[in-house]
């Protein structure tokens, strides 16, 4: 039996440390990435070592009166069949006139029972169908735990309410919020890099065309002319014609991989995918603002699949 209790407590124990041993260790990532330890961080770890006590605690006494009943079972199975008991056996542990320390904090502040000699001292005096009320004062476990809530409702406040340095739930959110969204810009970003001729599509948004325009100005307008409207090298990219096809998907093929044998460059290796993709975008927005001097129609004219009744994509060339 003892044996069992000691292995009981101690794997206790072990699961105890275990599980503040991982809570230490995130603990202290969280107190790395922040600069220091915060008060939830320190609250959370005094209550869960007072939980962890309390536990140990819990379990001792459960083992210790699971001891005594059993002593006691075997007692009156033994004089109840008339079979003999081991010596180790054959005695009921007495209670102790003197209880020891833990014996009297336990029944001053977890029990504090009133014995039943003197229950009449408790009795109120009125009764129903014969069943006496005693006026019993709350478990002393109970009015710890409230005043143990009371004093950790003081550290709350100051914290989160008197300028300990801790967020209210606005501010909270206002901060995850603002995260998030430096997720979502890096994912989109990493999205953004993964572009190419094969899933590229044309982007609409005002602040995408702004900053293509800016791209073909300071890459493509030497070529292409400043407006699109072509030069002595570049072709017109403001009508529909189109020399190496048309749409975003090949106007982005045209730009990633050039065409080296009409004297454009490969511009893969200076524009990102998502730089290549603005530029692209707004060179499609081109179409109909008709620059002055523009070049002569080069090419085929290009006709976006879906934007006439056959689904696919249709050429006439120009004469």
């Amino acid at each position: 039996m003892k044996r069992n209790k000691s292995f009981l407590i101690i794997l206790l124990a072990l699961v105890a440390i275990q599980t503040m041993a991982i809570g230490q260790a995130a603990d202290a990532k969280a107190a790395a990435a922040t600069g220091g330890w915060e008060f939830p961080q320190i609250m959370g770890w005094v209550l869960g070592i007072t939980g962890a006590a309390i536990a140990l605690i819990a379990m001792g006494f459960m083992l210790k009166v699971n001891q005594i009943l059993y002593r006691k079972l075997l007692v009156l199975e033994s004089e109840k069949r008339g079979l003999p008991l081991p010596e180790s056996f054959n005695v009921v542990p007495e209670v102790e006139t003197g209880d020891d320390f833990w014996t009297r904090m336990r029944k001053k502040y977890w029990e504090d029972a009133v014995p039943v000699e003197r229950e009449g001292e408790i009795m109120l005096n009125h009764a129903y169908d014969g069943i006496h009320e005693l006026d019993n004062s709350l478990p002393p476990w109970w009015v710890n735990l409230f005043i143990a809530c009371i004093v950790w409702s003081v550290g709350y406040m100051w914290f989160y309410h008197w300028g300990g340095g801790g967020l209210s739930s606005g501010e909270a959110y206002k901060e995850e919020v603002a995260t998030a969204k430096k997720e979502i810009a890096m994912a989109l970003a990493g999205k953004a890099n993964a572009v190419d001729e094969a899933n590229v599509v044309a982007l609409t948004e005002k602040s995408d065309l702004s900053e293509g325009e800016l791209i073909f100005k300071g890459s493509c307008a030497t070529c292409h002319g400043q407006l699109g409207e072509g030069a002595a090298v570049g072709p017109n990219l403001s009508d529909e014609h189109w020399l190496h096809g048309g749409g975003i998907k090949n106007v982005f093929k045209t730009i990633k991989y050039g065409v080296p044998e009409k004297g454009m460059i490969s511009w893969q290796s200076q524009l990102n995918p998502a730089a290549m993709q603005k530029v692209a975008s707004y060179i499609i927005s081109l179409k109909g603002t008709n620059p002055p001097n523009a070049k002569a129609p080069q090419g085929e004219i290009w006709v976006e699949a879906g934007a006439a009744a056959d689904t696919t994509a249709t050429t006439t060339k120009v004469n």
